[in-house]
């Protein structure tokens, strides 16, 4: 059996590139993909304590989190697709206006 440390160390790797990827890339789609990074970071560990302690509470928040990530991705590339079609670029530097 592995145990919970390692899914913990796995974990706290994946939140950190999706951390640094978040802070230092310029592409919309790319910060988007960061912070779906950090989400499934989060929800690995939900799983490693949740089944460390026997219980099924944080598999069940686990499943709405994954329910939010989709609707928080459904309508987050619709605003990328609209974004990019307006300006003509997905550079963060660009897009600082959304009057236009």
């Amino acid at each position: 059996m592995v145990p919970t440390s390692y899914y913990l160390v796995l974990s706290a790797v994946l939140f950190g590139l999706g951390v640094v990827a978040f802070v230092f890339k310029r592409n919309i789609i790319t910060i988007f993909m960061s912070i779906e990074l950090m989400l499934n970071a989060v929800n690995l560990a939900f799983v490693a304590f949740s089944r460390a302690l026997g219980q099924l509470q944080g598999q069940v928040f686990v499943f709405f989190v994954i329910v939010v990530a989709a609707a928080e991705a459904a309508v987050g590339l619709a605003i990328i697709i609209v974004i990019a079609r307006n300006r003509g670029t997905l550079d963060v530097e660009r897009v600082d206006s959304l009057k236009h």
